[in-house]
């Protein structure tokens, strides 16, 4: 008998996380969805966004697809030649 397909919220239950760390994960999954939309809305390729930032395409395909948790320094070296930073703000003024 095969093993029973878990579901997301099965899995996320069995991880026990606590409050920081889910909220590291949105955070995360945030920060790589706001560098995709950069890159499209400077109309970049990943390759072309290799080129200028440095960092291997194939490493930006699994950023993008969230296979690979990116460092601050990864996250900095594409979106600044995009003309992108990373701010701190206060989580009052983040979810307003």
């Amino acid at each position: 008998m095969g093993k029973k397909e878990l579901t997301w919220e099965e899995v996320k239950a069995n991880l026990k996380l606590t409050p920081e760390e889910e909220e590291a994960i949105k955070i995360e999954e945030d920060i790589i969805r706001a560098t995709i939309e950069a890159r499209k809305n400077k109309n970049l390729t990943q390759e072309e966004l290799s080129r200028i930032s440095g960092i291997k395409q194939p490493a930006i395909a699994r950023i993008e697809k969230h296979t690979n948790s990116p460092q601050i320094y990864t996250i900095l070296k594409l979106l600044y030649p995009m003309g992108y930073t990373l701010r701190v703000v206060p989580i009052e003024k983040q979810k307003k």
